[in-house]
């Protein structure tokens, strides 16, 4: 991750480098997540009406009851999950709920287990905590949790491991067996898990998210990290939340309110509206994915292009070796955006340390003619590098 010099702080992220870099040179981006596809209309009038007919001013610390009761409510419909709003903690996004769960539970010389590849933000906030990061790395081309490596990475000293399930950027999810292996290595070290599943309803077909609080070794160890931005495909939104049991709920509130202390109440509103929407509403708003995605996959396919599994997310990864490209990611990614006019992220950028990588993440989170666009563009380009 780069630092800028003098200052200690990393220097703008790959993510709106790419785009930058795209907007200004009209290539496709297929880089950073967000979908070009249409708002949901219901989650859209649910705010304009929370807008004009309820309050604009300041809503509870911790998020409103609403809300709170709508999040509780769709994890047991959705993952069978027992909550309740005193265990739900509304923030400004899924990662000031990141945030205010590291700076509330990790001091000065506390180890945190971090898995490669990572959400970039993980690692700065365990820094400014005064926290120690330990890495472990996913095994591709599957990207499995290596128990035995976590296990050594773990000490006396170990305060919280971090987790990402649906992983983001390679899709994998961690099963049930292996969280209840976590759950044992957890216990033993009597250290906490803080889970990032942001990407829990974008699920491809077939795939089954489980989460920490669903297994009881880890129900009381465990914080879940949730988006609506991600649930609903409004990534602007900005509206995350925390959950977990009520003692560590009033730590990360005491967290959280010196960070953004509240989140804006029409969104609010909205979220609660959009979470209480039918489980027919959420299982076809999930499905305007899977014909992008099979749509990006069998045209890199076509042109040549090895394309790992993924079970989640919005995101496909391209296997650069087996695609016959010799060349790493972020040189693949520096030259795919003059060259073939397509904006890519090199799985590279997901790493906090070691060498790079041979492997290419794209959104296929876009309408027809951008994918078919952007397949057209690649094929062309792969046939130029062999």
């Amino acid at each position: 991750m780069a630092v800028i010099e003098g200052l200690g702080v990393p220097a703008t992220t790959i993510f709106e480098r790419m785009s930058r870099a795209a907007a200004e040179t009209g290539a496709i981006n297929l880089g950073q997540g967000f979908p070009d596809l249409a708002d949901p209309p219901e989650l859209i009038a649910a705010a304009q009406r929370a807008l004009t007919g309820k309050s604009n001013q300041y809503p509870p610390m911790r998020g409103l009851r609403e809300l709170r009761q709508s999040v509780a409510g769709f994890y047991a419909r959705e993952q069978g999950l027992a909550l309740d709003e005193s265990q739900v903690l509304v923030t400004s996004g899924a990662t000031e709920a990141l945030a205010a769960s590291i700076l509330a539970l990790v001091r000065p010389g506390d180890e945190v287990v971090l898995v490669q590849p990572l959400y970039d933000a993980y690692l700065p906030l365990v820094e400014r905590a005064g926290g120690i990061a330990r890495f472990v790395d996913l095994t591709p081309p599957a990207w499995t949790l290596p128990l035995d490596a976590l296990e050594a990475a773990m000490s006396e000293r170990t305060r919280l491991l971090v987790l990402n399930t649906p992983n983001n950027p390679t899709g994998s999810l961690i099963d049930r067996a292996t969280w209840e292996a976590i759950g044992v290595l957890a216990e033993r070290h009597d250290c906490l898990v803080l889970c990032d599943e942001v990407w829990e309803a974008m699920l491809t077909e077939g795939a089954a998210h489980v989460s920490p609080l669903a297994v009881p070794g880890l129900r009381d160890r465990a914080i879940k990290i949730g988006s609506a931005g991600k649930i609903f495909s409004l990534t602007g939104w900005k509206v995350g939340w925390a959950c977990a049991r009520p003692e560590l709920i009033a730590a990360i509130g005491a967290s959280h309110q010196f960070l953004t202390f509240t989140t804006p109440p029409a969104l609010q509103w909205a979220v609660a509206e959009g979470l209480d929407l039918s489980a027919a509403w959420h299982a076809g708003h999930r499905a305007r994915y899977h014909a992008g995605r099979a749509r990006l996959v069998a045209g890199l396919e076509q042109a040549g292009y090895v394309v790992l599994p993924n079970a989640a997310t919005w995101f496909v990864t391209i296997d650069l070796a087996a695609s016959g490209i010799a060349l790493d990611d972020v040189t693949f990614c520096e030259r795919s955006i003059p060259e073939a006019g397509v904006a890519a992220i090199p799985i590279s950028s997901f790493y906090a340390r070691g060498p790079l990588t041979g492997y290419v993440r794209l959104c296929f989170a876009k309408g027809d003619d951008t994918l078919d666009a952007a397949v057209s563009r690649l094929a062309r380009f792969r046939k130029s590098l062999i």
